[in-house]
């Protein structure tokens, strides 16, 4: 998910309670909550597509989970302790107990791999034990409706708590009701996924969410082998060749079947083959989801009917 969302989850945490548990508790759920995106880095040394291989997979891997909040502890403790020294420690902050700050950290950092499960990019939970692909085809990357039901949240909890009410109730039933709101998403993928009356035969079948939709309507994805339909346009142009060879010397190539779910061909203006995976077509995205092959060749397929 986006970091506006992991953000509010951690801020949402935090209100629900878990801030009074140790000083420091709000920015170890919040910066938690965003740690395992630190793979994002890559970009400063890989280039191309690369970045498909490498994004959620080390970062938000079992050992990474544990070992990143200790870190984050470590730092936040250690910030407490140099501003006591100084005598700029804020005087209404909790005392800030090392275990309690850790536990903080690990929640916000756990809470990260479980909404990045909820989309169709998928992640590498295992990593670095095993590189399988995860996906929950849940939510869209961006939900701006679980924006909404979190802020308002955290927002009536804040304003209950400057008011001397009791402030933790608002958002224990905002974590209740984006459950919900999560499990209403699920049933839709899973129902659009298994009673589809259209697309093309295939071991691929995808209920993709789409922006702003919520949990009524999928786009879905269908077919496999190199031959992809969304909904009812066939998006594939020719057939997938044997690219084994290739995979050994294009590390580019090799980054993005690696990540790719869906990958089918088409061909640019040019006539030159473009590499594309089926969840990624919108022509907004760039090209971030798409490799240019011009020394590959790629045979066209037939048609629907043939």
């Amino acid at each position: 998910m986006d970091n506006l969302t992991h953000s509010l989850v951690g801020a949402v945490l935090g209100q629900a309670g878990l801030k009074r548990t140790t000083g420091l508790a709000m920015p170890a759920l919040i910066i938690g909550a965003n740690l395992p995106d630190v793979d994002a880095a890559c970009f400063f040394w890989l280039h191309g597509t690369e970045h498909l291989a490498f994004r959620r997979g080390i970062t938000h891997g079992p050992p990474a989970l544990v070992l990143l909040p200790l870190v984050l502890a470590g730092l936040l403790w250690g910030g407490d302790r140099w501003q006591e020294r100084r005598g700029t420690r804020p005087e209404g902050r909790l005392p800030v107990r090392f275990g309690w700050l850790y536990a903080m950290a690990f929640i916000g950092c756990l809470s990260h791999p479980f909404f990045d499960l909820l989309n169709v990019y998928g992640i590498r939970l295992l990593e670095p034990f095993s590189s399988q692909w995860f996906y929950g085809d849940t939510l869209f990357i961006i939900d701006p409706w679980l924006w909404a039901l979190l802020i308002a949240s955290v927002w009536v909890s804040r304003q209950r708590e400057e008011a001397g009410a009791k402030w933790a109730r608002p958002a224990q039933v905002g974590i209740v009701a984006a459950l919900a709101y999560i499990g209403a998403n699920g049933f839709t993928t899973w129902h659009s996924a298994n009673y589809h009356s259209h697309g093309i035969p295939g071991d691929t079948v995808i209920a993709s969410p789409l922006p702003l939709w919520g949990p009524l309507r999928r786009e879905l994805i269908t077919g496999g082998d190199g031959r992809y339909a969304i909904e009812t346009t066939i998006v594939s142009q020719c057939r997938l060749p044997d690219l084994t060879e290739a995979r050994r010397t294009k590390t580019q190539l090799e980054a993005f079947l690696f990540w790719s779910r869906a990958p089918f061909f088409t061909r640019a203006p040019d006539g030159s083959v473009v590499l594309r995976d089926a969840r990624f077509t919108d022509p907004r995205v760039g090209d971030r989801f798409a490799l240019a092959l011009p020394d590959v060749t790629c045979e066209a397929l037939p048609s629907p009917t043939s």
